[in-house]
């Protein structure tokens, strides 16, 4: 996926048809290693080709296939919410101490999203 951004980068910026060289120099200036048989893989695949073509045959086929869906069991547990009645405030108080006790375990793992 990096090297198909960087070709997009390039092309962007005007290079009609980057070159390895170029995909080089964009993932370089933000340090990531490049692989050249993926690289010359990208670039054998869509040089000679109109990224706007390839970008919108990509989206129809994207918008053919299915993503998500509904979840059935919303309606069932609508419908026995009033028979357990009295039961639903000690399950969201077990919910609330589960969460909690998930908050502190990640501060046990040694390190900070920051450090």
């Amino acid at each position: 996926m990096r090297y198909v951004a960087a070709y997009l980068l390039a092309v962007l910026g005007g290079n009609d048809s980057p070159n390895s060289k170029d995909l080089k120099k964009i993932l370089d200036s933000v340090g990531i290693e490049t692989d050249e048989e993926r690289l010359k893989k990208v670039i054998s695949e869509l040089s000679g080709k109109n990224i706007e073509d390839v970008i919108a045959q990509g989206s129809s086929k994207l918008a053919s296939m299915p993503a998500g869906g509904a979840v059935p069991v919303a309606a069932s547990a609508g419908s026995a919410a009033p028979a357990a009645g009295g039961a639903a405030p000690a399950a969201e108080e077990k919910k609330e101490e589960k969460k909690e006790e998930s908050d502190e375990s990640d501060d046990d793992m040694g390190f900070g999203l920051f450090d």
